[in-house]
């Protein structure tokens, strides 16, 4: 692995079958740092899952596991925190956002975090 690419998750399942479950746990086996953010708190390996973003969280990548729907509370958070990048995860696309961050200087993509990861493109 390059480099370390600290990683928000938003949208975060207790539920080993979700996608977003199963992104902590490979982010976490390619060794990159995970804030995970769900509707339920917990723990999935070494991550606790919380309600909220925490304050003063500095992070490469946003990984979006809601949809966009649900995305719009989050939005003004989000490009608050200046990440590099948001992935758009299957389900989670969501154009109108892309652009705002795209305009903010944010790299946007729809891709699958866990298909990145496995194939050496995170």
């Amino acid at each position: 692995m390059a480099t370390e690419k600290k990683t928000l998750v938003l949208g975060a399942s207790l539920k080993e079958e979700r996608y977003s479950n199963k992104a902590i746990r490979d982010l976490r086996k390619y060794g990159h740092p995970v804030v995970a953010v769900g509707l339920r708190e917990g723990q999935v390996l070494d991550v606790p899952i919380v309600k909220d973003i925490p304050p003063g969280t500095d992070v490469d990548t946003v990984t979006m596991y809601l949809n966009a729907h649900n995305q719009e509370p989050w939005e003004a958070r989000i490009l608050g925190l200046h990440p590099k990048r948001i992935i758009f995860n299957p389900g989670a696309e969501n154009p109108a956002f892309a652009r705002k961050a795209q305009a903010e200087g944010i790299a946007t993509e729809e891709a699958c975090t866990l298909v990145l990861l496995h194939t050496g493109q995170f």
